[in-house]
């Protein structure tokens, strides 16, 4: 079934009617159509899957989709055109261009935590490049995966884009057909299956992962701003954010203020929706459990958990230590453990020791501390001063390293992701150099001059 529908996808694609601009363009406005048209049932899938709010939802998901398509069409003419680069002296009489080209049919893995986001916005970009398209939403926010399906029924024919639902036996079988690219987002676990497998037929792949994100807190930061952005960036979602801080390592004189106020902020965004049951869910019982055993140690806020309707608190946890279980993976839930140190350069080093993570926050007010930490630590992108508002930004390039993930998105990076550049030297007939044949008599002068 698959492998009918990816090879009438490449059939479609070799017919070349996906690279004209015209015809790119014109599929991105369909597609925020579609979306335009199914808006309601997003929003309401969305409070089915997880209990996400409307406000919530637009924000983080269908707002952010309607920016991405409207940045990608007021720029696509400019990133797609043909670049004249320079050309060496020792080429004289010859052109070097840059020709932009799709790579084919792309396969687009989604995860649940941003389950419209994050299958959208990456199609935004394969779409844009010239490329056709084979969607695989989670299975675990089925609601919301009906609705995208809907959404790409409306606005493609199934040869150009196409959503297929299921489990781990679809994406093993869509893993395993010769796609010209993979985009996946989620777990390092599932990116390792994943690159395993992309291998087999020399695919590119972009991994978007993630990892145990750090929020360091100096002694010299504004400790009510970061106390107020660190608890908005970690419960946003139900802290289901690859992006959002795993952990607070804070210098230990300001370690009291800072809880202090992280406690009073939390209550402040957060108590009102968790009593009245509009937090957000997790997003399953499996996730739930493996959560609610983290909740052990000093809790200074929260710690209550409500099975019935898989909703945790939004918790911080004091006095912990790199040796506890909360720190021995990603978290991804509302779960904040709080560590301290005494020197930053200690702090730094404890950091370099773990796994490269998909974000990174430095709190301070002193510019040689935030250069310092963002040289020292090896991480894909974050901020200063404030957590996961960078993804906001259409100009930063989105990604990870190492076991947080490779390849990067968003704006220009996502049309650069899924386009292939093709580099061509135009020679000219006019005239022809004798001297860089085999036998002349200045061959070997010129071969140590051009590669001197």
């Amino acid at each position: 079934m698959y492998e009918s529908i990816f090879n009438r996808q490449k059939q479609f694609y070799q017919s070349g009617k996906t690279r004209t601009l015209a015809f790119r363009i014109e599929a991105l406005k369909q597609l925020k159509r579609g979306i335009q048209y199914y808006e309601s049932d997003l929003l309401k899938a969305m409070k089915k899957d997880f209990n996400k709010g409307e406000a919530e939802a637009y924000l983080t998901e269908i707002g952010y989709v309607y920016n991405e398509i409207n940045y990608t069409i007021k720029n696509l003419e400019n990133w797609a055109e043909t670049t004249k680069v320079k050309t060496p002296a020792t080429h004289t009489g010859s052109i070097s261009k840059v020709y932009k080209e799709p790579y084919g049919v792309v396969l687009i893995i989604a995860p649940w935590n941003y389950p419209f986001n994050l299958t959208i916005a990456p199609l935004i970009g394969a779409v844009s490049a010239g490329n056709t398209a084979i969607l695989k939403p989670s299975e675990h926010t089925p609601t919301v995966a009906g609705v995208i399906s809907n959404i790409i029924a409306l606005a493609f024919p199934e040869k150009y884009v196409a959503s297929v639902e299921g489990g781990i036996e679809t994406n093993q079988s869509l893993l395993s057909l010769p796609f010209n690219y993979i985009f996946y987002t989620g777990s390092s676990h599932v990116g390792k299956i994943v690159m395993q497998s992309a291998a087999k037929h020399l695919t590119p792949i972009t991994l978007e992962l993630g990892g145990k994100s750090p929020a360091i807190v100096t002694k010299n930061a504004d400790i009510k701003i970061a106390a107020k952005r660190i608890v908005w960036g970690k419960f946003l979602n139900a802290g289901q954010t690859c992006v959002a801080p795993d952990f607070v390592y804070v210098d230990a004189s300001v370690k009291a203020s800072l809880i202090y106020h992280m406690k009073r902020y939390t209550k402040k965004f957060y108590n009102n929706a968790f009593k009245t049951g509009t937090y957000m869910n997790i997003v399953n019982e499996q996730h739930f459990e493996r959560l609610n055993d983290l909740i052990q140690g000093n809790v200074v806020y929260g710690g209550t958990a409500r099975r019935a309707t898989l909703t945790i608190e939004p918790t911080i946890i004091d006095d912990v230590d790199f040796s506890d279980d909360i720190m021995q993976e990603e978290i991804f839930g509302p779960i904040l453990p709080v560590l301290e140190f005494r020197s930053l350069d200690k702090a730094l080093l404890d950091v370099r020791d773990l796994p490269d993570p998909l974000a990174l926050y430095i709190f301070t007010d002193k510019k040689s501390e935030a250069k310092t930490v963002i040289r020292s630590v090896p991480f894909g992108g974050g901020a200063v001063n404030d957590t996961v508002f960078h993804l906001a930004n259409p100009h930063l390039p989105f990604g990870g390293r190492g076991n947080s993930g490779m390849g990067k998105y968003h704006g220009k990076y996502s049309f650069d992701t899924f386009t292939h550049e093709k580099s061509i030297l135009h020679q000219t007939t006019a005239f022809d150099f004798p001297f860089r044949y085999p036998n002349a008599k200045l061959f070997n002068k010129f071969i140590k001059y051009l590669w001197k």
